[in-house]
């Protein structure tokens, strides 16, 4: 089995940070992220539109029509300019971009005069079983909607359709219902990341109980590393997503204060999940020393049953093998002298080792149940008929 395919690799952030003593709102970014990309939407009961928009067009794209809802979609920031420049056409304050593109921010929630600003980080399975972790940072203001993004490529395609086609009432709410429903994707999309880690783990839990080696235990160490990074991510998620489903933020209506609730409850499913995945992966851990432990004992037993057996044998070849000649007395080995001493010699051997044999069956320590597996096996078997 290949232990590489367990381990879901998580995606390491692509972090910069500015020199320490710089001033507060100096933007570093990353040098291997790509250079900012926007697209457009807007909708409204009406009807939707979307495409392309450049850094030149941005003034224009933000302006509406009637009760048309304008989402800007920036993907992209390693171009710092471009960010700040993107920052002053909308008016947000220069700590609200640094935060935007320094991608190391814990997830949180802001209300500034108008408008509220909301990280949080996104995990998807990508096509190779990879886990890609960005950063999501979303600006709500009335009727208008910016999410910044680290690099194209996102799980909000579900929500890109639901507006294209018209389905379901997103086309009809604000630019709040159009926040909850991306994060409402991005939280759906833990749950298959936490589902492949423990098929992972199931497989895992196999090889430590087949044969462990110490490709298994570094591949468990990973999936603990990586579960961790989950954990940072989705504990403080539960409070960002608990603010929004209160009524003292003025960007938020009160017709979508119970969708954010319902987001909430699926939060603390994932922080469960999470939870019972890092016991479990800790649980790995200890059957996995409890298994080298066993294997360790069960080769002891076998060398000490081979030396045991061979003690009374190398003994009795010690003595025969002493030089005491029986034509100087007859009480020197006169079994040297019988006609069939040597198959009598071997006779003796083969008795001994047959008895220890037998001895050591029937105190149970030849042919034992004592592995790991057999008594996980027989509580398995318990729990069934329970």
């Amino acid at each position: 089995m290949n232990l590489t395919a367990l381990i879901r690799t998580l995606r390491a952030p692509l972090r910069a940070r500015p020199a320490p003593g710089s001033a507060p709102g100096t933007l570093v970014p990353h040098e291997d992220l790509p250079a900012a990309t926007l697209h457009r939407f807007a909708y409204s009961g009406a009807g939707c539109s979307d495409g392309p928009l450049s850094l030149a067009e941005l003034e224009a794209g933000l302006q509406r029509e009637g009760d048309e809802v304008v989402w800007i979609d920036v993907q992209g920031l390693g171009d710092a300019a471009a960010v700040t420049a993107i920052g002053q056409v909308i008016g947000l304050h220069p700590l609200t971009l640094e935060d935007v593109v320094h991608v190391h921010q814990r997830p949180k929630v802001e209300a500034f005069d108008d408008y509220l600003f909301i990280v949080l980080r996104g995990m998807r399975l990508t096509a190779g079983d990879a886990v890609d972790s960005e950063q999501i940072s979303l600006l709500l203001k009335e009727g208008l909607l910016v999410t910044f993004q680290e690099r194209p490529g996102d799980g909000f395609d579900p929500v890109r359709r639901r507006l294209r086609e018209g389905l379901g009432t997103i086309r009809r709410a604000g630019a709040d219902h159009l926040a909850y429903a991306l994060i409402d994707a991005a939280i759906d999309n833990y749950f298959p990341v936490l589902e492949r880690y423990v098929d992972g783990m199931d497989d895992l839990e196999e090889q430590v109980l087949e044969r462990p080696t110490q490709q298994t235990a570094g591949a468990i160490h990973a999936i603990r590393r990586q579960l961790r990074a989950f954990r940072r991510t989705i504990w403080p998620l539960r409070e960002v997503v608990a603010a929004l489903g209160r009524n003292d933020l003025p960007q938020i209506s009160r017709g979508v204060q119970p969708s954010f609730r319902d987001c909430h409850d699926h939060v603390i499913q994932v922080a469960d999940f999470v939870e019972s995945s890092r016991e479990r992966a800790s649980d790995l851990v200890d059957l996995y020393l409890s298994s080298v432990s066993d294997r360790t004992n069960q080769v002891m037993k076998v060398l000490t049953i081979i030396a045991t057996i061979f003690i009374p044998l190398t003994f009795l070849a010690g003595l025969y093998g002493m030089n005491f000649s029986p034509d100087h007395s007859p009480y020197n080995m006169p079994e040297l002298r019988w006609r069939y001493g040597y198959p009598a010699f071997w006779g003796l051997l083969l008795l001994v080792l047959a008895g220890m044999l037998w001895f050591f069956r029937r105190k149970g320590w030849l042919g034992g149940q004592g592995s790991v597996r057999s008594d996980r096996q027989q509580r398995t078997d318990d729990d069934e008929q329970t």
